[in-house]
């Protein structure tokens, strides 16, 4: 076939390619850029610390609360509106709050900049993500997601060593005005000029395919209220086990440098972030590859209980090899807890509830969640030392395990007075 008549790709793989591209600058200045803010607001200013860890641990809580308590917003008015106009205000909001860190001198500027990351997050979530790809993809739903999800696993991979580089050689002021101008050159032209609401705006189906193979059953799939996704086993258990997975997760993360510090020095400490990223970026790769053909509550379990492994290793053998092997094997898990959730909420829920059922979803597993890094930092001050930490995480993870094989045991009911989706 000569390359005039070959097929064009697909246009909502090209969404796939923007929504990858916004998640990989979201994901360096948020989730992974947790741990380089605790350092540089709790250790260094020029020489003198700003605050105490406790404290910016609190921040970063809040951030995450903020977004947590967003995140059924973003879904509704994605959902309504599209993501374009939501991945566009995040952009500027993050840009906002990058230039608003360095700056903080009292507790209040403090939690106000962290409290404006939470806002940016909640809008370049994986809320926004799931509810962008939802109506694209229907056979090729979980590698669409797992795809567009590389883009967590890059920001860890790029952005803590480029962060800590950054302030070392140039300072966290200037660091931080270089990442708000990235997020705003990068996000911005994706969401005006890439981003699109549904297929058939460009005369096309779901996955590219005709519509009989693209999922031609979507006209009569029940639409679910919030009310009585909110019933169902399959949502309660979803929400527990991810809300305590990510809680420990996201309370690992943001100490990850200062875990690794005291065994690894700063630059080793970096190399384990970045790492575990790559693990990160390896595990959904795999997950990608077989998200369609897998049991994916099964996969979830699986995953938590080999992360579960990891965090009681770094606990009981604290070294500088054990540190780094344990950080890879963790990172393997990291990146899936945050890709397997849209999947298992778009396969159980299809697409015409996901905006409204995953944004409430995920504002309560967020809430659990921005529980973790306050947890971690109060636990640390209280015992001197992780150990502890990583254990009651483990626990924890342990679970969720059985709350998402207790939730699948059961057929999800359809709500008998929920009305098709308009054709």
């Amino acid at each position: 076939m000569t390359s005039s008549s070959r097929p064009p790709t697909f246009y909502g793989w090209w969404i796939v390619l923007a929504c990858m591209t916004f998640a990989t600058v979201c994901w360096s200045l948020g989730t992974f850029g947790m741990s380089v803010y605790v350092f540089a607001l709790s250790e260094t200013d020029g020489g003198a610390a700003r605050f105490p860890v406790a404290t910016v641990s609190t921040a970063v809580t809040l951030a995450y609360l903020v977004s947590a308590a967003l995140m059924v917003g973003v879904g509704s008015v994605s959902a309504r509106h599209g993501t374009r106009p939501v991945v566009a205000f995040g952009a500027g909001v993050l840009a906002l709050a990058m230039c608003a860190l360095p700056q903080c001198r009292v507790a209040w500027q403090l939690y106000g900049a962290f409290a404006l990351l939470g806002v940016a997050m909640s809008c370049l979530s994986t809320v926004a993500i799931g509810t962008t790809l939802a109506p694209w993809f229907d056979v090729y739903q979980g590698r669409a997601v797992s795809t567009a999800m590389l883009g967590a696993s890059i920001g860890g991979m790029v952005g803590t060593p480029l962060l800590m580089a950054g302030i070392r050689h140039l300072g966290f002021a200037h660091t931080a005005w270089l990442a708000a101008g990235l997020a705003l050159l990068v996000i911005v032209p994706l969401a005006v000029f890439v981003m699109r609401r549904q297929p058939q705006d460009l005369g096309l189906h779901p996955d590219g395919l005709p519509p009989r193979a693209g999922g031609a059953g979507a006209a009569n799939a029940p639409v679910w209220t919030r009310g009585s996704a909110l019933r169902t086993r399959q949502f309660q258990t979803q929400v527990f086990a991810f809300g305590v997975a990510l809680m420990v997760q996201v309370g690992f993360l943001s100490h990850h440098v200062p875990i690794a510090l005291p065994w690894l020095g700063s630059a080793g400490a970096a190399a384990a972030v970045t790492a575990a990223a790559v693990a990160a970026f390896i595990g959904r790769l795999l997950l990608a590859r077989y998200a369609d053909q897998v049991d994916v509550r099964k996969t979830a379990a699986g995953v938590l209980a080999f992360g579960c492994v990891s965090l009681v290793g770094m606990a009981l053998f604290p070294s500088p090899v054990a540190l780094m092997v344990f950080s890879i094997s963790y990172g393997l898990t990291v990146g899936n807890i945050t890709t397997l959730p849209p999947i298992i909420t778009r396969r159980e829920f299809g697409s015409a509830s996901f905006g409204v059922v995953f944004g409430t979803a995920s504002m309560l597993t967020a809430v659990l969640m921005a529980l973790g890094p306050s947890l971690f930092g109060a636990i640390r001050q209280a015992f001197g030392g992780y150990a502890p930490a990583l254990l009651l995480g483990a626990a924890l993870d342990v679970l969720a395990v059985a709350a998402l094989i207790w939730g699948g045991r059961r057929p999800l009911v359809p709500p008998a007075a929920a009305a098709p989706q308009p054709s």
